[in-house]
Parts: C-alpha cells; sequence; structure tokens
C-alpha cells in the first residue's frame, strides 16, 4: 500500500488561495442554499388586494378561492391567480371597442345607425343602454376565458348577449311603449334575460345593473316625431283645462242639486204635514156629524159663510122676513148715481 509520503509526492499540494475572491469560493453553496431558501419563504405567501380574488391552482386543479388579505401556499407546487372582481361598465350597443370614441358628440352621431332597433310596430328608434358588470365567481372567469385579454373577451360577450336581447325586446313593443310606459319594464327584462344566458355559459359574470340612457326617433324623422309630441302635449293640455273646469263644475252641481234635493224633501214633508192635518180635520168634522147632524151641518154651513163673506169687500144684509123692499140706490162716494 502506498504510503502518505509517497502519495505527497506524487500529489503535487494545491497552493493557497493568491485572490481575495478564491477565498468567499467555500461561501457560494451556502449563499445559494440561503437564497433558495428565502425563495421558498417568499412564494410560501400572497397578498390579495382589496378589489381583487384569488384562485389558488394545485398542480394545474382548482384548490381555493381566496379573499382580500395575506394568505400562504405550498412553494412551487400552488400557483395563485388573482381576479378585479371590482365593478365594470359598458355603454351599449357600441361594445367595448368604441368605448374610447364615444368622447365626442359627433362621434356617436356618427354612430347612430349601429342604435337603430325595430319597434313591434316597424318602426326604427334609437335605442342606448349602460350595463354595470362585475365577477362573482372568479374560478368560472379564469378557466372560460383566455388567459390573456379576460377583460376584453368578457366585455365583447356582454356586449354580443345584451344586443340581442335588447333587439328581440325592442321588437316585442310599440315606438310609444318603448319610450314611454314600457321602458323600465324593458330594462328589468333585459338585465334578467342578459344574466340568464351569462350564467348558462357559466362564465362567473353577474348584471349588477342595466339602465336605458336614450331611447329617441332618428334624426331623420325627428322633426315629424316632435311635431306629434307638440301635438299630443297641447292634447294632454287641453284635457287638463277641461279636467279642471270639469273639477271646478262638478262641485257646485253637486252642491246644486243636493239643495234642490234637500227643498224637495222640505216641500214634501210639509205637504205631507199638511195633508195629514187636512185630513184629521175632516175625519173629526165626520166624527162630530156622526153625533150631531144638525148641529154639525148647521156649523159647517156658518163657517163656509164666513169664509165667503171675508173676500166680500161691500156686503148689503137683508131681513128674509122682509115680503118688499126698495131697490138700492147705487151711489158712490160722492153721491152722484151711478148708471
Amino acid at each position: 500500500m502506498e504510503s502518505y509520503e509517497e502519495y505527497a509526492r506524487r500529489v503535487p499540494r494545491r497552493p493557497p488561495p493568491g485572490e481575495p475572491w478564491q477565498r468567499l469560493i467555500p461561501f457560494i453553496p451556502w449563499a445559494i442554499g440561503l437564497l433558495l431558501l428565502f425563495g421558498l419563504l417568499f412564494d410560501a405567501s400572497y397578498t390579495v388586494e382589496p378589489h381583487e380574488q384569488a384562485v389558488v391552482l394545485r398542480f394545474g386543479k382548482n384548490h381555493a378561492t381566496t379573499m382580500p388579505g395575506l394568505h400562504f401556499k405550498l412553494p412551487m407546487i400552488d400557483q395563485v391567480m388573482k381576479v378585479s372582481v371590482e365593478e365594470h361598465g359598458l355603454r351599449l350597443p357600441y361594445g367595448a371597442e368604441s368605448q374610447a370614441a364615444l368622447e365626442t358628440f359627433e362621434t356617436v352621431r356618427h354612430q347612430e345607425d349601429e342604435t337603430l332597433m325595430l319597434t313591434g310596430d316597424l318602426n326604427a328608434a334609437s335605442v342606448e343602454w349602460t350595463v354595470q358588470w362585475k365577477v362573482t365567481e372568479p374560478e368560472e372567469y379564469l378557466f372560460r376565458f383566455p388567459r390573456d385579454a379576460k377583460d376584453e373577451f368578457a366585455a365583447d360577450l356582454i356586449t354580443f348577449v345584451s344586443r340581442t336581447v335588447m333587439n328581440r325586446l325592442v321588437g316585442d313593443y310599440s315606438f310609444d311603449e318603448v319610450i314611454g310606459p314600457k321602458r323600465s319594464h324593458i330594462a328589468n327584462e333585459a338585465r334578467n334575460d342578459t344574466q340568464r344566458i351569462l350564467d348558462a355559459y357559466a362564465c362567473g359574470i353577474t348584471i349588477t345593473a342595466l339602465q336605458m340612457q336614450r331611447v329617441i326617433p332618428p334624426d331623420r324623422v325627428k322633426p315629424a316625431f316632435d311635431k306629434v309630441n307638440a301635438s299630443i302635449q297641447q292634447k294632454q293640455k287641453l284635457e287638463n283645462e277641461a279636467e279642471s273646469q270639469r273639477n271646478k263644475l262638478l262641485p257646485e252641481a253637486k252642491a246644486a242639486r243636493d239643495k234642490l234635493i234637500r227643498e224637495a224633501e222640505g216641500y214634501s214633508a210639509r205637504r205631507r204635514a199638511e195633508a195629514q192635518g187636512e185630513i184629521e180635520a175632516l175625519l173629526a168634522k165626520y166624527h162630530a156629524y156622526q153625533r150631531a147632524p144638525e148641529i154639525t151641518r148647521q156649523r159647517l154651513y156658518i163657517e163656509a159663510m164666513q169664509d165667503l163673506l171675508q173676500s166680500v169687500k161691500n156686503k148689503t144684509i137683508i131681513d128674509a122676513d122682509l115680503k118688499q123692499f126698495l131697490p138700492l140706490l147705487n151711489l158712490d162716494s160722492k153721491g152722484e148715481l151711478n148708471p
């Protein structure tokens, strides 16, 4: 066996390091290990912002959904994908691609053709509305859309679905109903139908609000529409004036009617009382006549003569026993004879 001295003579001895950096070579593995350790510790935690939710994928499979705050995960195994859950808005029917172009009035007028819809009575209406939406199921949202430009794909999907639903609903009603009594009803139905279709796609999006912004006739027919509106307003004005006059005259007529009714009722009660009194007086005379016919007949005769003589101004009383009497001279107040 070779001795240590022979081995030392055969293998040259390594000279001591001549440069300062060469002295750090033994510490390089330790430094790499510390960096790896810090990297693992750093990768073991993540922070979710208040407007976000995070989906944790373990070996590419959905593992958990975490809320805002500090969380921990398995380093190099779990993958964290953050999704913004803040509310977004769309001005339709222009779509997401035209949002930046809507800042000027001229551009809006130029794109009016995109807003035209056919109503149930075969009239054209310019309809605009806004949709507010946000992500409520982050795991469905992540797996339904491509990784890049998810919000753009989601906005395009909402635009297409909402335009389809709105065209169908506007076509179910007349133009007057769309701009008038059915406006809020159409907005509610559009929101519900849009949400139902998005739920069928399982894209994790919720429509929080849908509001009708402008429902007007196209510019080409707007002058005629303004005339129609003016006539309708004139009609409503005349109807309001007639209603005001009716409200003024009707109470007066009712008061006059009630007055006449009360007077008639009073007259009826008075005549009934008078008739009842006359009946009772006749009955009293009848009963008196039954008890004493001669006396009652004489009394009735005297009362009748009394009533008759009260209406005569000049009276001449002649004794019934006289056989003959001188003719009466018709003298006036001056003593002259009248023929």
